[in-house]
């Protein structure tokens, strides 16, 4: 693996050594991600969207909140925060606040957004802060943008205008930050994938990548996964459009899974956990809504960070998840951010697999497990 390296399709829990052996000896360790939202709220309604499925107790996270839990995070020792999650952050006032505090308190941060409401005059401060900026973007074309995305079709100029300034800063002031696309891909939106491997590079960003669409365990949003098989070519087309300096990357793992999974026990929420854009701590957003309360941690409104991670409660909720009573091909839903790490953990807890220290330097985002 060469340095700067992005791994758009699999994990990166080798380059965390001292976490993995803490794990496998059960010791309680500190998340090495963490992934949310500062709010539940949006400006689109995407088609695909799962945070319709996510419906939980609502709290609103103040500023005083959300600096507290950046704090905690940075004290106990996460290393990495995305804010991504169950809301659009970029609907939070705060959220070049938080950015700007998880930087100062030596986190990775990144921000996964669609773009309408970042503010253009903040571009400058925000990005020498970021990891990586991923703008959530799942047709090329106006009119299909706004069908897809579920909003008007001059929010799709709004963004490509966002974007393109957001290339010639990091340009400018030869930054580290990443700039990506991402597509959430059902069947019924591949006209719009060759057609989105080109827009990424007429924009300039470093990457296009293109994912399945995670459901529910009871087909909520009726993806069909035997559909992505026929889109085979048309995937392979589009990686073509990468060169030096622009990748095109479908995350080939989980779209050509059929939804399904090989473990039952769930141990990936230890090294990367979620919270909802409520302030619901919980393992993942498969868990967010209300009838999975019996795995729900606690509230970062409600009560900080660091005493919810040292609290009883939270190793009683992760030990579950890794015991029998779970079994996560019939409990939660498909495809989850845990995945790969899940796939990975499970090998190595039945000893199929041994931790070894990788070779080369490490990946991009090596934070963002």
């Amino acid at each position: 693996m060469t340095k700067n390296e992005l791994v758009l399709d699999g994990h990166k829990l080798e380059w965390h050594k001292d976490r993995l052996d803490a794990w496998l000896k059960g010791k309680l360790i500190v998340p090495i991600t963490i992934d949310c939202a500062l709010t539940r709220s949006c400006t689109y309604r995407c088609t695909y969207c799962y945070g319709k499925l996510q419906d939980n107790d609502i709290k609103k996270m103040t500023l005083d909140v959300i600096l507290r839990f950046l704090d905690d995070a940075a004290e106990i020792g996460v290393k990495a925060i995305s804010f991504v999650s169950d809301g659009e952050s970029t609907c939070s006032p705060y959220i070049y606040d938080a950015i700007l505090r998880g930087k100062a308190n030596g986190l990775d941060l990144a921000l996964g957004t669609n773009g309408y409401l970042l503010k253009d005059d903040k571009l400058e401060e925000i990005l020498p802060a970021l990891t990586y900026l991923r703008f959530n973007v799942s047709a090329a074309e106006r009119s299909r943008y706004s069908e897809i995305m579920g909003c008007k079709e001059a929010c799709y100029d709004k963004v490509m205008e966002t974007i393109k300034k957001c290339v010639k800063i990091k340009k400018r002031l030869n930054l580290d930050v990443t700039i990506g696309l991402q597509m959430v891909l059902m069947p019924q939106f591949a006209d719009q994938i060759i057609p989105m491997a080109k827009l990424g590079k007429e924009l300039g960003v470093d990457y296009t990548v293109i994912k399945h669409c995670s459901d529910d365990e009871n087909n909520s949003l009726g993806v069909d996964y035997q559909k992505y098989f026929n889109l085979i070519e048309t995937l392979k087309e589009a990686e073509s459009y990468s060169n030096e300096s622009y990748t095109v990357k479908a995350k080939w793992s989980k779209i050509l899974s059929e939804g399904k999974r090989e473990y039952t026990q769930c141990y990936g929420p230890a090294f990367i956990m979620q919270f909802s854009g409520s302030g619901l701590v919980a393992p993942c957003g498969m868990l967010f809504n209300d009838k999975y309360k019996d795995f729900h941690i606690g509230n970062i409104v409600d009560t900080s960070f660091k005493k919810i991670w040292k609290s009883q409660r939270y190793r009683e909720v992760l030990n579950k998840l890794a015991s029998n009573k779970f079994n996560s091909k019939t409990d939660c839903g498909t495809l989850c951010l845990q995945h790969k790490c899940n796939e990975h953990l499970w090998k190595l807890k039945r000893g199929i697999i041994k931790i070894k220290s990788p070779k080369g330097e490490p990946p991009a985002h090596k934070n963002f497990v």
